[in-house]
Formats: C-alpha cells, structure tokens, sequence
C-alpha cells in the first residue's frame, strides 16, 4: 500500500475550451476513517439484536413487513462475515475475530443506539486480546408488497384463451449502522449507517400463490447483507477518484506543439516546450506557462514544486486559473500527509 502514495494514473481524455484542454487524471484519497497504527487486532461483534424488553414493538414491525426475527440474525450475520472476510483480505490487522458468542443488545428497534460503555468495550477487548472493536449497531429490514393483476393469454388444446397472472413485487430496505471503538484514546473512530435496497418479484395463479414465489428470498438478503458488510470495511482504506484538471494548449507555437506531445502521452516532452516559455516578456504567456508546469508537477507527483510553479504564475503574471490551482494542490498535499499517517504502520 505504500507505493500507492506515489502513483497518479494520468486518463488521456482531453476537450478543448477556448484556449485550455481538459485532461483527466486519477489521485489517491485517504480513507475516510483513519485507524491509530497501535492498533493490530480487531473483533467484530453484533450488537443489533433487539433486547427482549424491546421485543414486542419489533414483533409488531416485522410481522407489518413480512420478515422474522431469525431471518435478520442470519443476515446480520452475514454482514459481520462480509466486513471480517474484507478486512483480512486487506491486510491491515494482523488478526480478525467475529465473537459470534458475545450477547448484546440494543433498545431501538431501526434505529441508531447510543455508544457501548467505555467499560463494555474495555471488558471485551481486554478478555479477547484485541485493540479495538467493530460493532454492528444496527440492523434492520423492512419490505413493502404490491400486487398487479396483468391479462395474460393461456395455450389450451382448444387454443389460446384470455386469463389473468397476478404479480407481487416486493422491495425490501435494508439499514446496517456501524461504529468503531478505540479503547486505548476512548474514541469512537467512526458512526457510519448505509441503506441498500433489494427487489423480488413473484407471479402465480392468485395473489397467495404469487406472494408466495417471492417469500423464499433469504440467499438474496443474505449476499446483500454480506456486500454492506465489504462495503464499510472500505471506509478504512485509501480509494482512487478521477479528477479533471486545465491546462493551456495556445498562445505560442511551443503550447501548439505541446498540446500534440501531451495527446500522445509525451508530457516530458511537452513540459520541455513549456519551460522555455516561463521566461517569455509577454506575462501571459509566462504566466501560462508557469501553470502548465505546475500541472506537470502535480502529474509527477511534485506537489510542492507544484505549489511554487502556480504561486509563480499568480503572484508574478495574474494568472487566475493558478490561485485555484494553488488551493487544489494545497489540499492534496494535506491528503497526502494523511495518507503517510494512514500509511505509516
């Protein structure tokens, strides 16, 4: 993961406005969610039970929406599995648990609990050897149902006659909540929910029979589930997002000339040509150039030199594009200081 830092993907996509080009490039963002590097050993426990004091109300609920009790612990369960085969995968921890056995509970059904006590959390990590705890808090599905009566023609031995095939169709919700304990800083490194949604159709003779077609949909649930489980093991992991950038293709026959060696990927070749031009006695085109070359810098991962070359081309020639530029570069080498902390263990 460390030589991720140093990578940009450069996309030879290029639109012509005026006298800039736009290229894309892909830039590597830290993970939303940054995990102390003293932490090696994580458990994953599943607090998203309904305590049995809460019961009744989330009986009520389930029978409204046509899911069980054991249904949602099997899918819960499922995306406790998704997120612990996620991050092994990712090598971030040198040990993954899912404490399959340790009974907790929450009091709002659908909802969001607050926190574990710091002593919960304390008891737990310290009696499983871990460093810090994911929990998933919460839980939920529900499903609404509609029926269709749709004409249909039936094949008999006498030939087709009219009928009527009844369809149901069902979408489901799905609401997962997850927090991350740190016991060593009592911080809660992260409070994250998701809302994925899942359809299933059924049709039959009659409405209990096409009803009946789409009762039988635990797998589907169940691969959801797991996938909202992989899903938030990501928010602790570096993630590549395309980025466009300006960069100006006129004003002299060095930037006409450079704009040809930029398309066919020869950006060392164009930076050369702008170069010269950063010393041109016309402002413009040096301010110009300053900025092409701060975004050849930012393409070689030279972000300070970067930061130089677009201060340059405002401060000395008033280039506008540069000040924003300035501020995006700025911000990207924040991240970057980010991404080595994140990086660092």
């Amino acid at each position: 993961m460390k030589q991720l830092l140093s990578v940009i993907l450069v996309t030879f996509t290029f639109y012509s406005c005026s006298s800039t080009q736009l290229v894309y490039i892909s830039v590597l963002e830290p993970a939303p969610v940054t995990i102390p590097p003293n932490i090696k050993t994580v458990g994953i426990v599943n607090r998203s039970i309904v305590a049995d004091k809460n019961k009744a109300i989330d009986v009520v609920d389930k029978v409204l929406s046509l899911e069980g009790d054991n249904l949602d612990k099997e899918t819960a369960q499922a995306g406790i599995t998704g997120l612990a085969d996620e991050l092994i995968k990712n090598n971030r921890f040198t040990n993954v648990t899912a404490f399959n056995s340790i009974d907790l509970r929450t009091n709002v059904p659908g909802q969001f609990p607050s926190a574990l006590s710091w002593d919960i959390i304390d008891k737990i990590c310290r009696e499983n050897n871990v460093d810090a705890l994911f929990a998933l808090e919460l839980f939920d599905t529900d499903s609404k149902i509609s029926y269709a009566a749709v004409p249909i023609k039936i094949n008999t031995p006498l030939g087709s006659i009219p009928g009527i095939e009844h369809h149901a169709n069902m979408l489901t919700t799905v609401k997962t909540g997850w927090r991350i304990y740190d016991p060593a800083d009592r911080l809660v490194l992260d409070e994250y929910s998701m809302i994925k949604d899942i359809t299933f159709s059924g049709k039959g003779i009659n409405p209990v029979a096409a009803a009946g077609a789409i009762l039988n949909r635990k797998e589907a649930l169940k691969e959801v589930c797991g996938k909202a489980g992989h899903d938030y093991a990501f928010r602790i992991i570096p993630y590549w997002i395309r980025v466009s950038r300006d960069y100006y293709v006129k004003g002299t026959e060095n930037f006409k000339i450079g704009r040809r060696k930029a398309q066919t990927g020869n950006w060392k070749g164009a930076a050369e040509l702008w170069k010269k031009e950063t010393t041109s006695s016309d402002s413009k085109i040096a301010g110009r150039a300053c900025y092409n070359m701060a975004i050849i810098c930012e393409i070689n991962g030279d972000l300070d030199l970067g930061i130089q070359w677009a201060q340059k081309a405002y401060e000395n020639y008033g280039n506008r594009l540069a000040l924003k530029y300035v501020n995006i570069l700025k911000y990207r080498k924040q991240s970057n200081n980010v991404l080595k902390n994140q990086q660092a263990d």
